[in-house]
Order: structure tokens, then sequence, then C-alpha cells
């Protein structure tokens, strides 16, 4: 089947320029450049995307790039909430009829995040196969899935664990969202603005953890009783709005191809599996905590309730941006090794809350937890580009910014177990030892471990990093 011809939709130009029919000698006889345009084709295709080049950034890229980033932006939000919805559900579960375990309440939290870490793997290549406004809207309709499931499931207290968990496993869907958005995004953005519009889109989704915990405890008590299956039908017609969205206002870029032999390089370099470990720590650390924070004090602390369980979630994707902002000053390595310091400061704080049943110092412990792992999400980030500049990866720069853009994607996904890791963790303290306590003192320990990695591989004099300002 023959192509569409490309249709060539001109750029506005501010009011005081010609148009380019109109355009007038100058006072030498030549006529003046005309502002470059911008090339569409049906069905939403871009061609020619150019965003390195000043010209056609200033005249066309800012303004397509910007309302892309925005659907981006909603459609990751939306991600986020689906993935987290079963964080807000599971402590509701043994009210509305279902015999759980504390065991298995704590499998139905970790089951999205573990497959959500596998989704972000073929969500990485989704977007060049399909076009970044094609993905957003298949993947904005998958979250239909998981929602219209928890809301069907939820009515039936008699279903079987085994069923329970394999719809809680489709809310992954949802957090392979962030690759997807992440690798659209990208495409977008010229090198020296990346950051900035990588960090709003991260931060943007992980806004969504902390929105679903708290507006829908409020959208399932709203009236008389307690309606579980509205958690997962509000979240219908968003996700058809971000369908709608991304059909409406964002554009598919031709010429883009997937990367596998980026994930390649970067999978041969041990510096990504280091970084990726150190991730989990970060990310898996506020994502883990933020699914298993509503079940804790539901458990540990049933007299306050739910409603400030949010706050953990929204102060640590609030402090993402701040992480990366410092890391830019002080080092991502040196703000690293800070951040797993407070960690472990916040996790025998909530050590001392649980054994002095104090619900002021166990909840002050955890929002630090929370502020250091989001300054801990940036500052990790930051490190990548970093480490990879600093030779090693042979052959030139353009092979170190390949085997870069690897590192990312694998240390997304490989960070995302976190969030299986944490909420398991809890589980298995409480069956063996009938106590949070011992899973609170080994993650202590482990991020003491992870800062002393970080110090010996990035930071100590002798140290091939310390000069490059790792």
């Amino acid at each position: 089947m023959t192509a569409p011809a490309p249709v060539t939709a001109p750029v506005t130009a501010p009011a005081s320029a010609p148009d380019d029919a109109t355009l007038a000698p100058s006072a030498s006889g030549t006529r003046p450049p005309a502002a470059p345009r911008l090339t569409r084709r049906p069905g939403g295709w871009i061609d020619g995307w150019d965003p390195e080049d000043p010209a056609y950034w200033q005249h066309v890229g800012r303004k397509v790039a910007r309302r892309n980033l925005g659907g981006s932006v909603y459609a990751e939000l939306i991600g986020f909430c689906v993935w987290a919805l079963w964080s807000v559900v599971v402590p509701q579960l043994p009210g509305a009829g279902f015999a759980l375990t504390v065991d298995q309440q704590f499998w139905l939290i970790a089951v999205p995040s573990l497959v959500g870490a596998f989704m972000r793997v073929p969500y990485t290549f989704a977007v060049p196969v399909f076009g970044g406004r094609n993905w957003t809207i298949i993947s904005a309709l998958l979250l239909l899935i998981p929602a219209a499931s928890l809301a069907w499931v939820v009515q039936r207290p008699e279903t079987s664990f085994a069923v329970l968990l394999a719809i809680a496993g489709l809310a992954g869907f949802g957090g392979g969202n962030f690759a997807s958005s992440m690798t659209n995004i990208s495409f977008f953005y010229p090198e020296r603005e990346k950051g900035k519009a990588l960090g709003l889109n991260a931060a943007g989704g992980n806004l969504g953890t902390g929105l679903v915990q708290l507006a829908v405890p409020l959208v399932i008590t709203a009236g008389a009783g307690v309606h579980l299956e509205r958690a997962g039908l509000v979240f219908i017609p968003l996700a058809l709005l971000g369908a709608l969205i991304a059909w409406r206002w964002m554009d598919n870029l031709a010429g883009v191809a997937s990367d596998p032999q980026s994930f390649a390089a970067a999978g041969r370099n041990p510096h990504t599996w280091l970084i990726s470990v150190l991730y989990i720590g970060t990310f898996g650390s506020f994502i883990g905590y933020a699914g298993a924070l509503p079940t804790l004090l539901k458990t540990q602390f049933p007299e306050v309730g739910l409603s400030v369980a949010f706050l953990g979630a929204l102060v640590g994707a609030l402090s993402r941006p701040v992480g990366g902002i410092l890391a830019d000053r002080v080092g991502g390595a040196r703000l690293t090794i800070v951040c797993f310091g407070v960690l472990a400061l916040g996790a025998l704080g909530a050590v001392l809350g649980l054994q002095q049943h104090s619900f002021g110092l166990f909840f002050g412990s955890f929002l630090l937890l929370f502020v250091a792992s989001g300054v801990g999400n940036g500052s990790t980030y930051r490190m990548i580009p970093a480490i990879f500049r600093a030779g090693v990866v042979p052959d030139g720069l353009g092979r170190a910014r390949q085997a870069a853009a690897g590192c990312l994607g694998i240390a997304g996904a490989v960070g995302a177990l976190g969030g299986f890791l944490v909420p398991r963790g809890f589980a298995l303290s409480t069956s063996v030892a009938g106590s949070l306590i011992p899973a609170l003192v080994l993650f202590a320990g482990v991020y003491v471990a992870m800062a002393a990695a970080t110090w010996t591989v990035y930071v100590r004099r002798s140290s091939a990093f310390a000069a490059e300002g790792v």
C-alpha cells in the first residue's frame, strides 16, 4: 500500500513577520531565509523532526514538544494511579468480606510492582515501533483492563486468592507507562533540555501514587458505606480521556528507531548493574514504601486511619526534581550517599516508632524515607550519563551516550523491583518474627552497604571517577 503524500503544515510566524510567499528582498537584494516548517502526514506523523537545530527548535519544535509533554504527563499520571490502586484497596478488602492473611495482603500489593517492572522493557521499545501518539493511545486504553477487573472482583469476596492475585497483576500495565512515556519525550527534546523535560515527566508520573492514595479513599467512602468498586470505575473515564488527549494533541515522530544495541552495550557494562542495584535502593524504596504504607498503618496504627498515607508518596514525588538540581551542584554520587544515610536513619526511626508505639515517630520517619528516596531518585539518575562520559565505554562520546541510554532503561526496570521486594520483606518479617522490625533493620543495613559501594566505586580519592564529578 502506498503511503500518503506528506502534508506540510506551516508554522505560524510572529505577527510582525511576513508570510513566506511575500518575503521581500533585503537591502542586499537577497531574500531572508524562510522559517522552518513542520512536515506532517495523516495519522499524526511528523517527518524530519530535528530539535537539535536551533532555528527549527525555536520556530517549530518547542511548542510541539511542550504539547506532547503535557499529554505524556497526564497519561503517565493515570498509569501510576492505576499501578498504585491496589495499595489503597488491599487494606479495605478484609472489611469487604475477603478472608486474607497479612502475607496475602502484601502479595497483592507487591505483584503489581513486579509485573510493572517487567512491562517496562517492552514498553520502552513500543514507542519507535508504533509511534509515541499511537502507543500513548494504546497504553491508556490498556488501563481499562485493570480498572474494570478491579471494579468487578472487589464485589465478589468468594473469589479465590489466585484469581485475586492475577487481577492485581494486571495493574502492572500502569507501571509500564513510565518507560514508554520517558522514551517518547526523550525524542522530542534537544539534549540541552532533556533533563528538565524528563524530570517533569517523571515527577508528574510519581505524583500519581500520592494522588490515588488521597483521592480514592474519598471516592469509595462518599455517601453511605464503602464502595470499593468505585476505585476501579473512576479510572475508566480518566483512561479514556488520556487516549482522547493523545489522539487529539500528541504526535508520532517518523525516523526514530528502537536501539537494542544501546541495551546490549549497557548490559555488558558492570556499572549498569551496580547503578540498577542502587536504583532499587532509591526508586524501589519509594514505590515499595508507597505501596506498603497504607497497609502498615492499617495493621500497626488502626486508630489513625488511612487519610494521611498519601503524604508519603506526595513528598517523595515532589523531592525527585530537587535531587536532580542538587546533584548538578554537588555531584550525583555524593548526594546519593547522603540519601542512603538518611534512608538508614529513617528505617531505624521507624523501628523506634514501632517499639514505642508512637505514630508520630513512625510516620515522621516514613516521611524522611520518602524524601530521601525521592531525592535519591534524581541523584542516582544523574550519575548515569556522568559515569558513561568518564570513559567506561570505549569508542567515543557517541557510544557512551548510547550505553547511557540503555542503562537508563535497564535501571528503570530493575529499580521497580523494589516495589516487590519491600512489601515482601515486610510480609516475611511479619510471618517469621511477628513484627516489622527485622525488615526495617535489614533495610537500614542494605542502605549502609549501598552507600559504602557508591563511595568505594565513585567517590573515594583513588577512584577513577572522583575527578569526573560523578
